[in-house]
């Protein structure tokens, strides 16, 4: 199989999955008392549509600088995306349980939302597995030298160890567990791990997009 097609796939899952998230944005309308009041009631679906929206687009643009710079696609490699787009589709699910059982009291919230961090642990560890597979020799376009291989583990690897400590607090605060996912994204929109290691692989540092 070629990169492309490995990459058209996988771009039509992140596609399906980020669109299945708004179905969780409904409003009961007229008859159910004034839209504002509606609006403020039904603010844990949008908060957490719009942390899970910014997730899976992390996801999708780091899958993307990391999987542009792979020379091969094996069996092997298959699978593993296969492992990541299944946390990626399971994201809307996590999603709609943790913004029905958010704000209720009780064993439910806190379950909630320890769900919604396993599975963002889940999406998180599985780009290690796609990590390790590329940094053995003949995979990437310019191989990560063994002295650097450390530092862009280390990177990799902090998503998991977060998420942790989101599974930890949401049993000690679901809505705090929530901010920790929340904080996760920005760290990784800023951080562009996957563009990192194709830089300390090639001695330019080029940016080919």
């Amino acid at each position: 199989m070629s990169r492309g097609r490995l990459e058209i796939f996988s771009d039509a899952v992140f596609a399906v999955a980020i669109t299945l998230l708004a179905l969780n944005l409904a409003i009961p309308g007229p008859g159910h008392g004034p839209l504002a009041g509606q609006l403020a009631h039904q603010w844990q679906p949008f908060v957490a549509y719009l942390i899970s929206f910014f997730t899976i687009g992390v996801v999708w643009v780091n899958h993307h600088a990391l999987v542009s710079g792979f020379t091969v696609v094996t069996r092997s490699l298959l699978f593993l995306n296969l492992v990541l787009l299944l946390f990626v589709v399971l994201i809307p699910v996590a999603t709609k349980l943790l913004a029905e059982y958010l704000t209720l009291s009780g064993f439910g919230a806190h379950l909630a939302a320890a769900v919604y961090g396993m599975v963002g642990e889940g999406s998180s560890a599985s780009f290690i597995l796609i990590l390790e597979w590329a940094l053995r020799e003949g995979r990437m376009q310019s191989p990560v030298p063994p002295d650097r291989r450390r530092v862009a583990r280390l990177r990799f690897y902090l998503g998991p160890m977060t998420y942790l400590l989101v599974i930890g607090a949401a049993f000690i605060n679901p809505l705090l567990a929530l901010g920790l996912s929340g904080a996760i994204d920005v760290y990784y929109i800023f951080e562009q791990t996957p563009t990192m290691v194709r830089g300390i692989a090639r001695p330019d540092n080029a940016d080919d997009g």
